[in-house]
Parts: structure tokens; C-alpha cells; sequence
């Protein structure tokens, strides 16, 4: 075993113990939880390795990184999710790759990924990005519709050929009354969901947690957790 395969399978240990223990701690199923691993920055060989070491999901936030490292990585059974805001030009490249498009946040960007999906001949998992910090109407610093903006997006990516609407997602905010307080803002996503489903019983995903904040993602209920820097290490400053 290589240095890195050796590094990376223990991180993954050790973040596998962390999540089976919050699912114990509350009372779920391990099953009941996702890991993806979050890849960005690190090359296509460690998503090599991470795949040997029974990793299926790996997710990316930039497309000029992520549709290479995808293409190199291609005849892997990975699921690629796409995480980062997306501009619409991008959008014909990461329907490319990408199984699920978790930061959709507004009815442009809909549009866009209904027409590529069509012509791309794949369907496309979407979740909508809630910001927690934007209030009931406003956009988040990091991209993302404010909770009262979720049941119209929703209805548009049902709506929309070659999309399916998985669910929601989130990142803790910096900002806002949630700041800080990572627990509540993932409880607040749990009830934005049980909202969601009223309406789309089949958008049960609710990705929510990181590195740092995955135990109270799982115990709010998340389904996928997205860990980066607990597994493939720190990542180097860039520029």
C-alpha cells in the first residue's frame, strides 16, 4: 500500500467511526447516512485511490477542476456531485459529469440545466441550496435561495425535463441568527424538508455537515454528509 493510499484509508477510518458513532448517538442507521467525499483540489489519482477504498460519491465545486478530473476517472463507479455556485455557462460541462447539481438556487439556472440535461440525453439530480442566512426572501452570501423562496424553485425543477428533484442542501452560515449554531441550522433544514416532501415525497435528500460539523448534521437527520478536509488532509493555500 502506498503512503497515500495508507493516509487517505486511515482518514476515511476515522471519519467512518465518527459518523457511525452520531448515528448511534442518534439512533439511526448507519446505512441511513451518505459520505461524500469532497475532492477539490486534490488530483484524479486520489479520487483513484478513494475508489479502491470503496468511496462512491465524490463531489466538486469548480467546474475547470472537477470535468478533467471527472473525464480522467470516468471508467470509476463514482457518483460526481457538483457543489459549488454554478454560473450558467458552466452548465453544459458539468451536466457532463455530474449526477447530482446540489447548489440550485434560482430559476435561471433551472432552465439551463433542463435544456442541457435534454440535449446531454441524462437525467440530472438537483437540490436546492438554502441560505439560512438571507432571511425569507434575500439571496446568501455564498449563493442560494432564502427558505420562502423554496416551494417555487422546487415546483420548477419538478417541472423541468431531464431534472429530478432530489431535495435540499445547505452550508452552516457565517452570518444571520444561525451563526454559530450549526445544530439549529440543520434542524432548520430537517423542517424545511419535512415542508419539501409535502409536496415532492420523493425529495427526501437533505445534505448538510462537513468536516467540522458532521455529527450535528447527522443528528439533526441529514442524509449526506460532505467531508473534505478530514479526509484528503488541509488542503494548500491557493495563490
Amino acid at each position: 500500500m502506498t503512503d497515500r493510499k495508507t493516509e487517505l484509508a486511515a482518514n476515511l477510518a476515522t471519519v467512518e467511526e465518527r459518523i457511525a458513532a452520531a448515528c448511534e448517538a442518534a439512533g439511526r442507521g448507519r446505512e441511513e447516512v451518505t459520505l461524500i467525499v469532497v475532492t477539490k483540489t486534490y488530483p484524479a489519482s486520489d479520487v483513484r485511490i478513494l475508489a479502491e477504498l470503496g468511496v462512491r460519491h465524490v463531489a466538486e465545486n469548480r467546474d475547470q477542476d472537477a470535468a478533467p478530473k471527472a473525464a480522467a476517472c470516468a471508467d470509476l463507479p463514482l457518483k460526481w456531485h457538483f457543489v459549488g455556485q454554478l454560473q450558467t455557462n458552466k452548465v453544459r460541462s458539468v451536466v457532463g459529469y455530474a449526477d447530482v447539481v446540489q447548489s440550485v438556487d434560482r430559476a435561471r439556472l433551472v432552465t439551463a440545466l433542463s435544456k442541457e440535461a435534454v440535449r446531454a440525453g441524462r437525467e440530472v439530480g438537483c437540490l436546492l441550496q438554502v441560505a439560512l442566512d438571507a432571511g425569507e426572501s434575500a439571496r446568501g452570501e455564498r449563493g442560494g435561495v432564502a427558505p420562502g423562496g423554496i416551494g417555487e424553485l422546487a415546483g420548477l425543477v419538478a417541472g423541468s425535463p431531464g431534472l429530478r428533484l432530489d431535495g435540499l442542501m445547505t452550508v452552516a452560515p457565517l452570518t444571520g441568527e444561525y451563526a454559530g449554531r450549526e445544530r439549529a441550522a440543520f434542524e432548520r433544514l430537517m423542517d424545511l424538508s419535512t415542508d419539501l416532501r409535502r409536496a415532492h415525497p420523493a425529495a427526501t435528500m437533505v445534505s448538510a455537515g462537513m468536516s467540522a460539523d458532521l455529527e450535528e448534521a447527522v443528528a439533526a437527520g441529514a442524509t449526506h454528509v460532505r467531508v473534505g478536509t478530514a479526509v484528503l488532509g488541509v488542503r494548500p493555500r491557493l495563490g
